[in-house]
């Protein structure tokens, strides 16, 4: 009993995409993180003095970068931080692509309060 070659590059292919597609969940997994807006503009709003600034620092971005990742709008000094909006409860809901900014200040926060 032999089985098709045709068969088998379908089954070699199916593979691939399926592995390519479960990278990708994982990776989205990984760095993409939901957050209500009011509870963005709080962690923001309760970072120490200069955060800011440090935390633009950390990340060699500018502050007003920073400050549109915490729900800001100035691109004219400021890049575009991958978040998106949607409407609803509490301000809206935030889908951050990288959630590694908010990660840092609420590490921040935390090492304030000890």
């Amino acid at each position: 009993m032999s089985i098709n070659p045709f068969v088998i590059g379908l089954l070699i292919l199916f593979l691939r995409v399926e592995l390519i597609f479960f990278t990708i969940h994982l990776k989205l997994n990984d760095m993409t993180s939901k957050i209500t807006f009011n509870e963005l503009r709080k962690i923001k709003d309760s970072l120490p003095d200069g955060s800011i600034k440090k935390l633009a620092q950390e990340f060699a971005v500018t502050e007003e970068t920073v400050r549109n990742y915490f729900g800001g709008a100035n691109y004219k000094n400021g890049a575009a931080v991958g978040i998106h909006m949607e409407p609803g409860p509490n301000g809206g809901i935030v889908l951050l692509d990288d959630s590694t900014i908010l990660d840092r200040a609420k590490q921040m926060l935390e090492t304030e309060t000890i």
